[in-house]
């Protein structure tokens, strides 16, 4: 069980009260997007999220013996609180021509954290680091009917963001250097095609790549959307994922299909509507990846909403045949899947099976909490081996379109060490508060 966290700071409370004094100034939001346009769809943008994140681990395993390291070894508590900024300029159309340039920074004020960049190895991780950066800059052109071709440093979303994401939770966004081609000319058909040469992490690092990437969405109306796609993955450095070391050992190719519900699904009885996902997925060795192999993906889902409630039961499963050899998501947003206190990033070498169950739901004039609960039950893809159990929690309020304020719990219980699929698999509870201020 993870020793007593320290009590939440003054500075959380103050960031609750500045967000309430901003919603008590919602007669001038409306000023305040009219002065940030610029022409008819160009527009000044601006984004500040404050976060206070408390990581509390104990029990962590020693991959050398097996067992839990001694006391004096275990991390010490992490707590960091950082502010990010995003001030972004978006140029109004012009004969198709339209570019875009964004500055991202993330400044600490309190740095008792390892960033995971080697600042403070004794801590708990929080992926987080201090720094400033070119987030975004890119043109695009849409002279072409149903068409636009996208090129530079972008933010790039592909479905639920399994694949391909921009890792929005972390305060540093993953974006690429590339060029995205999105075509709507076929009736229901949204085509997306491109090519990745670089991935910026949320870390702050670069890593290179040759990536191809095909995603097909099509339309099926109340039945939901049939989505393929294939993403072939060749990176050219080192392996930064300490899967062995090996050299590009994160390169894979994937195809996949997928259906799920409509954005809005139709309603039944009224106050009923169904909520389901399938999606098969098969990964194989790229370029230079270390070893050959194959692995499949399979992600279920099936669940109801009943008035403001929504209720989901699912399984998610990635394949493991040893190292090097399971089935990874690399460029994925990682965090929303397999629980949020983030043991799971890297797909174990036996595989991950994660059966888990939601209940969400939305309180308040038009709905502006929400208010969320997960279970997950953790093992090989076997089932033969348990990893452990997580329960998370949430809880958001949105004041109109602009602010917001989050909080957020994670616990993660590793079958009492027992497992040792990993030098991470230990006791996790990861406290998160949160407001954002975007326009």
């Amino acid at each position: 069980m993870p020793r007593n966290q320290r009590k939440l700071p003054l500075s959380m409370v103050l960031l609750s009260l500045s967000v309430g004094a901003g919603v008590a100034l919602a007669d001038t939001t409306k000023d305040i997007e009219d002065a940030l346009k610029i022409g008819k769809d160009g527009a000044v943008k601006i984004d500040t999220r404050y976060r206070y994140e408390n990581v509390n681990q104990d029990n962590t395993i020693n991959p050398a013996t097996g067992q839990p390291l001694p006391a004096a070894a275990q991390p010490r508590t992490a707590n960091a609180n950082t502010i990010r900024t995003r001030l972004g300029v978006l140029s109004p159309t012009y004969y198709g021509v339209q570019g875009y340039v964004e500055y991202e920074g993330t400044h600490v004020l309190q740095s008792d954290y390892n960033n995971g960049r080697g600042n403070k190895p004794g801590y708990s991780v929080v992926a987080d680091p201090g720094f400033n950066e070119l987030n975004q800059l890119w043109l695009s052109y849409s002279g072409i009917p149903d068409t636009v071709i996208k090129g530079g440093r972008q933010r790039i979303r592909f479905d639920d963001d399994r694949f391909i994401g921009n890792v929005a939770w972390r305060q540093l966004e993953t974006t690429f250097d590339s060029v995205l081609i999105t075509n709507k000319s076929l009736n229901n058909l949204l085509v997306n095609v491109g090519y990745i040469g670089n991935v910026n992490t949320f870390t702050a690092t670069t890593e290179h790549i040759n990536a191809p990437i095909l995603n097909l969405n099509y339309n099926l109306g109340d039945y939901g959307k049939l989505i393929s796609y294939g993403y072939w993955l060749g990176y050219t450095d080192m392996d930064t994922t300490a899967r062995g070391g090996s050299t590009a050992s994160k390169s894979n190719q994937t195809y996949g299909l997928r259906i799920v519900n409509s954005e809005k699904p139709p309603k039944f009885f009224d106050n009923y509507s169904l909520l389901y996902t399938a999606e098969w997925s098969i990964q194989k060795d790229y370029l230079n990846s270390p070893v050959k192999y194959t692995a499949n993906r399979y992600n279920v889902m099936g669940g109801f909403t009943a008035y403001n409630f929504s209720f989901q039961g699912a399984m998610e499963q990635l394949d493991g045949h040893g190292l090097n050899q399971a089935f990874q998501t690399p460029l994925g947003t990682n965090h929303a899947f397999q629980g949020w206190a983030d043991l799971f990033l890297v797909t174990p070498k036996d595989g991950i099976r994660d059966v888990f169950g939601t209940v969400s739901g939305k309180f308040l004039e038009n709905d502006s909490l929400t208010v969320m609960g997960v279970f997950h039950a953790f093992s090989d893809d076997t089932g033969n081996i348990n990893y452990g159990k997580e329960w998370d929690f949430s809880a958001e309020q949105k004041f109109g379109k602009h602010y917001s304020v989050l909080t957020k719990y994670a616990y993660f219980d590793n079958a009492q060490g027992k497992t040792g699929f990993s030098p991470n698999a230990t006791d996790t509870q990861k406290v998160w508060v949160q407001g954002t201020v975007s326009f």
